[in-house]
């Protein structure tokens, strides 16, 4: 597990996918928020969750974010659309509605950045999200993401076109933190 303040970032286990699918992908209008794929209606346990990992990839990685205190499932991280060429990666979570507003993101987003520089040798990461969802745009500015551009009406969201902010983070610019929490 990667430990950050707050959070952990673990593998995927078989239990996550029911609540994480429940939560996270059967409320429409939110999922439409987070993702560019069209809503489908899917069974949790039908093995096409987007939550079910089928295994190591060199593509994406996939974590299960875990609040450190309680030991509970907070909600899904990833890097995505990884090229191990130019090393470079995307970055993405979604936090359950009971965790979301308690300032869990921005040590995700910070973890999720540790995993991309320390561990696997990126050279940038990229996030790219609706230009009105303030929490993720604070979480990843208190990362030291900065705003590269605005892809106007770029995202088809529950009947209408809306704006994307694109923010990204180079190796160099990338701040880790001073001390480590106790594994």
């Amino acid at each position: 597990m990667l430990h950050g303040e707050r959070i952990g970032l673990r593998a995927r286990h078989e239990d996550d996918i029911p609540v994480l699918h429940s939560e996270l992908y059967d409320d429409v209008a939110t999922r439409s928020r987070a993702d560019s794929r069209p809503w489908q209606p899917i069974a949790a346990a039908s093995g096409h969750s987007p939550f079910a990992v089928a295994g190591p990839s060199d593509e994406v990685a996939c974590f299960s974010v875990v609040e450190l205190e309680s030991a509970e499932l907070a909600g899904e991280a990833l890097l995505w659309g990884i090229d191990t060429h130019s090393r470079t990666a995307h970055l993405g979570l979604a936090l359950r509605p009971a965790f979301r507003g308690r300032g869990l993101a921005v040590d995700v987003v910070h973890t999720l950045c540790e995993y991309g520089f320390a561990v696997r040798g990126f050279q940038r990461l990229q996030l790219e999200t609706l230009t009105d969802n303030a929490p993720m745009l604070a979480a990843a500015t208190a990362a030291g993401f900065t705003l590269e551009g605005t892809l106007r009406r770029s995202a088809w969201v529950y009947g209408e076109y809306v704006d994307q902010a694109v923010l990204g983070l180079l190796s160099d610019e990338w701040q880790p933190r001073k001390t480590r929490p106790s594994q």
